[in-house]
């Protein structure tokens, strides 16, 4: 009995990680939310070396309940299936994935967009937990905050290469 409850508190006490990003966009409210809550254009937006594929989505702009299925290869080439579900949605304002079947522990992303001065903001924020616990919190430092950082900036660039820059 000790032994469970000592893991419970353990396992309450493994961190949840966090990622916040913003970007400006010199495109209107109505082509950035077309572009972002459109499932197809994940994988213009995620670096190749991830080979992302989707394996079963209703290709229809997001909406609460969407269940998307993936494959993506973060790691060495080895596929990892991955499903999310869009759970909540505010037309032209934001969109929550959450992760359903994967990697994680946890993962919970919210996509916000808003009209700024000459274009719109596009603003991210994730929190994620790595299973494993101290070994996945190790994991984490070592190389998967890195690459997720790294994911994020090259969706940036890809952003800025297809819509250009707020000057």
């Amino acid at each position: 009995m000790h032994v469970f409850c000592f893991s419970m508190v353990f396992t309450n006490i493994m961190k949840i990680f966090k990622i916040h990003t913003k970007q400006h966009l010199p495109i209107t409210i109505e082509e950035g939310w077309s572009f972002l809550s459109n499932p197809k254009n994940l994988s213009t937006i995620t670096p190749d070396y991830m080979k992302f594929k989707i394996t079963d989505c209703d290709l229809r702009s997001v909406y609460q309940g969407q269940i998307i299925q993936y494959i993506v290869r973060p790691i060495m080439n080895i596929p990892l299936k991955w499903v999310t579900e869009i759970t909540h949605v505010v037309h032209e304002k934001y969109f929550v994935d959450e992760q359903r079947f994967g990697p994680y522990s946890l993962w919970h992303h919210k996509h916000f967009i808003k009209e700024i001065e000459n274009g719109i903001e596009m603003e991210d924020v994730i929190h994620y937990k790595i299973p494993g616990g101290i070994f996945g919190e190790f994991l984490n430092s070592l190389f998967i905050r890195n690459q997720l950082n790294e994911i994020f900036e090259y969706r940036k660039n890809k952003l800025i290469e297809i819509f250009g820059e707020i000057s």
